[in-house]
């Protein structure tokens, strides 16, 4: 078995883990009063997991055909890695916090493949793998455009259904909409800082640039 197809199979692996981890995150939420099948898919950790399997498949069928990847295969690859390593710290940071307060928040085994360990073999896989195009720096654009959509979206809809996936967003449960901004623009500046560094990540070693897109042609 070649490298190349090693790592083709630890993405399917990879995949069906955040499959399984979905489904049971799902099973999970059911026993919650609060339940609503729209409001688990609204939630960034949930539609991030989703884009991930399936990008996660993409390169593992991009891995079992070619011997290098295209740079729309990493592009996606460093997208949704910089997404579901966002939603694993910025979970991390609300159960920390909880601990010194007066509640305590339960992290099930869905969860915590979720937040922690497929986003630390994503790391892992891009740090180590030898086959991935050098990204240009332009890329960092097109990495917030998701977060942004998700958040126009998630601020028009949750005072409409009266439900906000994260606690921050809700200027009731902060200081005020002030305090909210800034726990956005917090956010804003670890996804860029996340997706900065593979970015980076890609350019310690000269790669091959294949099939770069019109609007990454330039570095």
């Amino acid at each position: 078995m070649t490298t190349r197809t090693a790592f083709a199979l630890a993405r399917l692996g990879l995949a069906a883990t955040g499959l399984i981890a979905l489904i049971g995150y799902f099973d999970y939420t059911l026993g919650v009063a609060s339940f609503a099948m729209a409001n688990f898919f609204s939630y960034f950790t949930v539609q991030s997991a989703i884009a991930s399997v399936a990008v996660f498949v993409t390169a593992a069928v991009v891995a079992l055909r070619r011997p290098t990847d295209p740079a729309w295969v990493d592009m996606l690859r460093a997208m949704v890695t910089t997404y579901i390593l966002v939603s694993g710290v910025v979970y991390g940071i609300i159960v920390w916090q909880s601990s010194g307060a007066n509640y305590s928040i339960e992290v099930p085994w869905s969860s915590q493949l979720l937040h922690f360990v497929i986003p630390v073999c994503a790391l892992i896989d891009w740090m180590v793998d030898p086959f991935k195009a050098r990204l240009p720096w332009k890329y960092l654009g097109w990495a917030i455009v998701f977060p942004l959509f998700w958040l126009v979206y998630t601020l028009i809809r949750s005072p409409i259904v009266g439900w906000y996936p994260y606690f921050f967003l809700d200027a009731r449960q902060v200081s005020g909409p002030a305090e909210t901004v800034s726990y956005c623009l917090i956010i804003v500046a670890i996804i860029t800082c996340i997706a900065a560094l593979l970015t980076w990540i890609t350019r310690l070693q000269r790669m091959p640039r294949h099939l770069l897109p019109p609007w990454g042609s330039a570095l």
